[in-house]
Parts: C-alpha cells; structure tokens; sequence
C-alpha cells in the first residue's frame, strides 16, 4: 500500500449539468442559483457604497452631547439614537452622491478604484437610484421620528453638495468642509438631548477632525502626491505638520476647558481635569506618533480603532468622565 491512498470518497465528485455535462460543484448549477449570486453581489456593493466602516464617526459624534445631559432619560437616549440613524443615512447618501461626481478621479486611484462605481460593478444609474432611495429613508425617518430641527441636516446636505462640486478642490477650505460637518452632527445630538450647547466642546470636536483630516491628507501627499486630490496642491508637508500640531494643541486646550467649565462634573471638576489631562495628551501624542513618525493616519477610523494604546487611553478618559458624571448626579448629603 502507498503512503497516501486516494479513494473514491477523496475526490469530489463533478454533478452533472442541465445538457448532461459536467460541472464544478462550487459553481452555481441553475440560471436562478448564478441570479440569486449576482443579485448578491449587487446587494454587498450597494452596502459598501453607503460606506458602512465610516458610520462609526456618527455613532461617536452624535452622542456626545449626552455628556452635557443632566439625565439620561429614555426618551433623550431614543432621540439621540434617532438623530444617529439620521445623520448616519444622510453621510451615506453624501457619499453615494460623491462617489458618482468622482468616478472618472477615482478610476486614476490605486485604492479608489476598486470603490463600486469607478470599478463598474455599480453602474451610474444604479448609484443614482440608491441615493434616491437613501434619500427618501431620510425623508421619511426624519418625518415619523422625533421632532428635531432639520437645520443640521439640511445645512450638512448643502454644504456637501458643494464641497462636492466647487469646495473640496480649495486648499484650507476642504478641510474646513468636512470639520464642520461633524460639529453639525454634535449640534443636533444636544437638540435631541435638549442640553445647552457647550463652545468648548464643540471647539474640541472641530479642531480634534482638523488633526484626524490633516493626518489623512498628509498621509495622502506622501504616497500619492497631487495627482489625486486637487486641493493638495494647495498643501506641502512641512505646511500639514504645522497645521497638526496647531490643531492638536488647541484639541487639547479647550476639551480641558470643557471639563473645567462646562461639564457637569461638580465638585469633583479639578481631580477630572487632572486625571484628563494625561491621557488626553496621550491620546492625541499616540495618533501624532502615528501620522509623524509611523507615516499612517490614511484612515483615521482604522488607526484610531486599532490602536490599543490610543483605545485603552480613551476608555480610561471616558472611565474618568463618567465617574465625574455620576459623582454629580448622586445626592448630597
């Protein structure tokens, strides 16, 4: 006897087809079963164009205003919740809308061109139908779910669809764009929450997108050059570093005034701001070590989130905030 044995049951058998031939079972046998796959295939890059992996920069936008919130009450979590499902809807569709106005940029791109509409898979009609239907959900959750102001949304749609057109090939002022559309979310999150507006906290969120868009445009002009982004011929690297760390400090500047001013946090409000202020400059060192020294911040989502010194120091931060917080809502003897 050999040292490998090959029996029948060691083969897999081929099934014959319709015409009595023979085929790959792994291949789909019938004219419904290849339907059901490119219908498939059809659903999962719709999806992909409604960038699921960027709807984590709402889920945490949003909410933040629950920490100016005196209580956290179940209709001010369902509203919050409901001002995510909206934002979240109306950046999907602002990027279906972009992806369609740059298929011919995209196509040029060593990573874009695999997007499904610059790469074909999605055609432009197709694209064009979606967007219609993701702006119909937001029509429609906006008109059935809690009354919220539409000023944020509409104001985020608006300037999306000219930073789409004219803005985003305007060095300084693209960045700007794209900040401003996360203060947006947060507005609307302490309109669901009915909390008063906090400056500096808005303050904060603005300037810490600066640092996470900068990160991405300097990674961008390193590898890529100009070619591919326009508005990066308005931008050197020197110019980009010096605009991060400008951003990265005032990030650190005003959440710590937030703390010291605004934030409900009582008489506990000096110990939060001193445990804050080492971990928030760890985080924000550890994500300009990051872009500076290890070249990444391509995609800040993914650079944030898989950094366990950067995660780790943001759940301690938040540990610590969260005991001010509940500290202050305890009765006093």
């Amino acid at each position: 006897m050999t040292a490998v044995e090959v029996t029948a049951e060691s083969v897999p058998a081929e099934t014959p087809d319709a015409t009595g031939g023979r085929r790959n079972p792994a291949q789909p046998a019938t004219e419904t079963e290849r339907l059901d796959l490119r219908l498939a295939r059809r659903a999962s890059d719709l999806v992909l164009l409604a960038r699921p992996r960027q709807w984590a920069k709402t889920v945490l936008a949003v909410p933040l205003a629950l920490l100016d919130t005196p209580a956290w009450t179940v209709g001010a979590l369902a509203r919050t919740g409901w001002a995510v499902l909206l934002f979240t809807l109306a950046s999907s569709l602002v990027y279906v809308v972009n992806d369609i106005a740059d298929r011919d940029l995209d196509r040029r791109h060593p990573v874009k061109r695999a997007r499904p509409v610059a790469s074909g898979r999605i055609s432009v009609a197709t694209a064009v139908g979606f967007a219609g239907v993701l702006a119909g959900l937001l029509g429609l959750a906006f008109t059935v779910g809690p009354a919220l102001p539409g000023w944020p949304l509409a104001a985020y749609l608006v300037l999306n669809v000219a930073y789409s057109r004219w803005l985003k090939h305007i060095p300084l002022v693209d960045i700007s764009v794209v900040a401003t559309g996360f203060g947006l979310r947060v507005v609307l999150g302490y309109a669901a929450t009915g909390a008063a507006v906090s400056v500096w906290l808005l303050t904060a969120v603005f300037t810490a997108c600066l640092v996470l868009i900068l990160g991405k445009r300097r990674g961008e002009l390193a590898t890529q050059g100009t070619g591919y982004r326009p508005a990066l011929r308005g931008y050197t690297l020197n110019l980009a570093d010096h605009l991060i760390s400008v951003n990265a400090t005032l990030t650190v500047a005003a959440f710590l005034m937030y703390l010291h001013t605004d934030a409900p946090i009582g008489a506990h409000r000096e110990a939060i701001v001193l445990a804050a202020l080492p971990l928030t400059l760890l985080v924000i060192s550890r994500y300009l070590q990051a872009v500076l020294v290890h070249h990444g911040g391509a995609d800040p989502v993914r650079t944030l989130l898989r950094d366990r010194l950067i995660v780790g120091s943001a759940a301690l931060l938040a540990a610590a905030v969260g005991a001010g917080l509940l500290a202050a809502s305890l009765p006093t003897s």
